[in-house]
């Protein structure tokens, strides 16, 4: 079997009314068993882009999606990873990913 690609689905949890926020609060990973029932996609524990969570990053395009919700699952998976067209409406801009800030970062006080 040869992969030609990446789908992580991110797993945190951090503690309730945490400023970050949190991409599994309840700690049952809803969104990774979607989509490894779907496609057998994996989990990353800690993807640190918690503002916009729950987050999924697919390789080797590193298309970030953000605040994605159980019924965007089939929906990345026909559209991405079948047919490689990202999820405008999810995926998160560059100026979001690994910057020091976003329009969904807290603010510092």
């Amino acid at each position: 079997m040869s992969f030609e690609g990446h789908l992580f689905i991110c797993t945190n949890q951090r503690e309730p009314g945490s400023a970050r926020g949190c991409c599994s609060p309840d700690g049952k990973g809803e969104l990774q068993k979607l989509f490894k029932e779907t496609i057998g996609a994996n989990k990353a524990g800690y993807l640190d882009q918690c503002e916009h969570g729950p987050t999924v990053v697919v390789y080797p395009e590193a298309v970030w999606y953000g605040f994605v919700q159980p019924e965007d699952v089939a929906e990345i998976v026909r559209e991405h990873v079948a047919l490689g067209r990202p999820v405008e409406r999810l995926r998160l801009g560059e100026t979001c990913v690994n910057t020091a800030s976003c329009p969904h970062k807290p603010r510092p006080q």
